[in-house]
């Protein structure tokens, strides 16, 4: 009587111990011979999977309780103590006297809303030093880089772009009152009034 099939196809005759893939018929109506098996040969189909069980609950973690959590049992709930009956009564007081307010129609939960920060205006003048300020350090990169150009370096792109605003970083300078070196220009024209004088 033989055995029931592998996945391979393999059949054990009980008997003999012999095993064989019985014949069979193909779909254009012939048949197939039975092919006997060597003895201890195991076709890849039928070799188990291995199953390494590390990496099976590395893949299945997230799910399902937290490990060894299966054994645990509820414990009873601790005899109420002194202290927290207390507490309760508290939390009920509190609870009836937020019903009241609320009846009253004051919410105790919602606190006084704080007055809005008036958005602060800012000083012209600050802000022109500050743009003063941000206008100068461009500058000054504009400046370094384009001796690193003069030096015989190879410049990026985008430095090469900061390179081109040069001009246009001089212009806005002028515009707020400085020259091409980020001084003022009302000081430039005193100092050389007073050089003239002291002449």
């Amino acid at each position: 009587m033989p055995s029931q099939p592998t996945n391979a196809g393999i059949v054990t005759d009980e008997a003999s111990g012999e095993r064989h893939i019985p014949e069979s018929v193909r779909a254009d109506g012939s048949t197939r011979k039975a092919i006997k098996i060597r003895p201890g040969y195991r076709p890849p189909e039928d070799v188990e999977v291995y199953k390494n069980r590390a990496a099976e609950n590395f893949r299945t973690r997230g799910k399902g309780p937290p490990p060894g959590s299966e054994g645990l049992k509820e414990e009873p709930k601790p005899a109420t103590s002194a202290t927290s009956n207390k507490n309760a009564k508290r939390r009920e007081a509190a609870r009836k006297k937020a019903q009241a307010a609320e009846a009253a129609g004051l919410s105790a939960k919602t606190p006084e809303k704080a007055p809005e920060p008036v958005a602060e205006e800012l000083d012209p003048e600050a802000e022109k030093e500050k743009k003063v300020r941000n206008l100068k350090k461009k500058l000054k990169q504009v400046k370094g880089l384009q001796e690193k150009k003069e030096g015989g370096a190879a410049l990026l792109p985008e430095q090469l772009a900061k390179l081109v605003k040069m001009n246009e970083l001089i212009r806005e300078l002028d515009a707020l009152g400085f020259d091409s070196e980020g001084e003022p220009k009302d000081n430039e024209a005193d100092s050389a009034k007073e050089k003239t004088a002291d002449d």
